[in-house]
């Protein structure tokens, strides 16, 4: 829920750098039906579901990244999509090289008031003898700040990389310099930002 409340936040903050939000609407995502099924995935997995065979669920997970992996590329000429990916590759990476969940940092997990262990299955969770640790969640989100959770660099990556497609589909002032190096594609087949 953190990532969905920062992804509102960095869409309304266009609006206040000159982005219409109504551009939002042109922007032609091909196969994001993948998108959708890699979310829905990840919901089932984490929140509805969590209690069924582990090898399942992390099967079930790999797969919602390799969903979206392929929506991401397939888009790749879209402003801030390869960025945004390449931190969902990165978390990806992660979860694979830690048997299906994002090693979180049992500090930052009490800082955020997580439970820092649980038999349920999770997406990130504190692991014992992780691999690459320091690609986890490793960040408790402020406290001022609803929705409490701990975040990895590849959460960064990937909201930084929404910030840039929205900036350019709205055309705020953030947005020039990806838009005036030609990085605007305007393809009459692939993705555009019309």
């Amino acid at each position: 829920m953190f990532m969905a409340f920062m992804a509102l936040l960095i869409i309304c903050s266009a609006p206040l750098f000159g982005g219409r939000l109504e551009r939002l609407a042109g922007v032609r995502l091909r196969h994001s039906w993948l998108i959708l099924l890699a979310l829905g995935v990840q919901v089932i997995i984490t929140d509805v579901y969590s209690a069924g065979p582990r090898p399942l669920l992390v099967a079930l997970h790999l797969a919602s990244y390799a969903a979206a992996g392929i929506a991401l590329w397939v888009n790749r000429a879209l402003p801030g999509l390869l960025v945004l990916g390449a931190g969902a590759l990165l978390n990806a990476a992660v979860i694979a090289l830690n048997g299906g969940t994002l090693p979180a940092d049992p500090h930052a997990l009490a800082v955020a008031g997580l439970p820092t262990d649980t038999d349920a299955f999770a997406n990130s969770g504190a692991l014992k003898d992780p691999v690459l640790p320091w690609l986890g969640d490793i960040i408790a989100t402020p406290g001022w700040l609803p929705l409490r959770n701990v975040i990895s660099i590849g959460d960064l990556i990937i909201l930084a990389g929404l910030a840039i497609l929205v900036h350019s589909a709205t055309r705020s002032r953030l947005a020039a310099p990806f838009l005036a190096s030609g990085r605007h594609p305007e393809r009459k087949h692939g993705p555009s930002l019309r």
